[in-house]
């Protein structure tokens, strides 16, 4: 049988560490576990967010076939969140495949240094 590992956190390059912390601890309410220029981090205490300084780092475009993963996050009222995210800071691309005539399943967001996360209601 296959050992089986619990995730711990997930770790993101960026060119600002402090600056995607403070990003995501106010999406998520996580708590700022550490914030540095090199290096910060948000948690809940069970999974963390980890933020790596890469000074050189490159976004990918959306869409892409480049995107190499993006997170999804459940809110009770997608277009305020939306809109709450943008404000601090995320951009909203062009391209939404989860925005149809029939409604708005999910909306992509990029956090301010261009990883894509999809902002998705509750049920």
């Amino acid at each position: 049988m296959t050992t089986k590992a619990k995730l711990l956190a997930f770790t993101l390059d960026c060119a600002e560490p402090k600056r995607l912390a403070e990003f995501y601890h106010q999406i998520t309410g996580y708590e700022i576990q550490y914030s540095e220029d090199e290096y910060a981090a948000v948690g809940d205490g069970t999974v963390s967010l980890y933020f790596g300084r890469v000074p050189d780092r490159k976004p990918v475009t959306w869409p892409s076939p480049d995107k190499q993963f993006h997170f999804d996050f459940r809110v009770p009222d997608v277009e305020k969140a939306v809109a709450e995210y943008v404000e601090l800071g995320a951009t909203k691309p062009e391209f939404q495949p989860g925005v149809t005539e029939e409604g708005t399943r999910w909306v992509v967001l990029q956090d301010p240094e261009g990883h894509l996360f999809c902002v998705c209601p509750s049920s």
